[in-house]
């Protein structure tokens, strides 16, 4: 019961006890004890909204910023990440394989702001030996939730 509940509460974790309990053919004691579990043991870790700031007066600026850096003997990459994501302004950060090492996105209210965050604090940490911004110009679908109008068609109609 367990995957099927958390994708289940991934696609909306407002589904009721009730609701989860019809989906999973399960009792709804059960599938209450089972959330308190998951939550107890760090399996779950918060619920937040999906926020389509394109539909908000309030303006949000975010990046994604490659990050390079170079380790010694007593530094990891778990020691680098704990420092960064200390940061409010940090939304995620990634360990990630490829050209660069880490995967961080971060927002603020505007690119003035994300640029001091980088290189005021971003930049500096030592271990840190370059950082390549990608500003988000528009966010089409984020957490499996396609954002915008879905009424309009975009597409080009084409006469015979």
């Amino acid at each position: 019961m367990s995957e099927e509940l958390l994708e289940l509460l991934q696609e909306n974790a407002r589904y009721s006890i009730d609701d989860l309990a019809r989906m999973t053919d399960a009792e709804p004691e059960a599938v209450e004890a089972e959330i308190e579990r998951l939550e107890s043991e760090g399996v779950i870790r918060g619920y937040q909204a999906v926020i389509d700031f394109e539909e908000t007066e309030r303006e949000r600026v975010r990046a994604v910023v490659e990050l390079n850096v170079t380790l010694d003997r007593e530094t990891s990459y778990g020691d680098i990440a704990a420092r960064i994501v200390q940061f409010p302004e940090v939304r995620e950060l990634r360990l990630v394989s490829g050209d660069y090492d880490f995967d961080m996105e971060v927002q603020g209210d505007s690119m003035r702001e994300v640029s001091h965050f980088i290189s005021d604090k971003i930049a500096p940490i030592p271990e840190i030996t370059q950082t390549v911004t990608h500003y988000h110009m528009d966010t089409y679908k984020t957490q499996g939730i396609v954002l915008g109008d879905s009424d309009e068609d975009d597409r080009l109609s084409i006469s015979p």
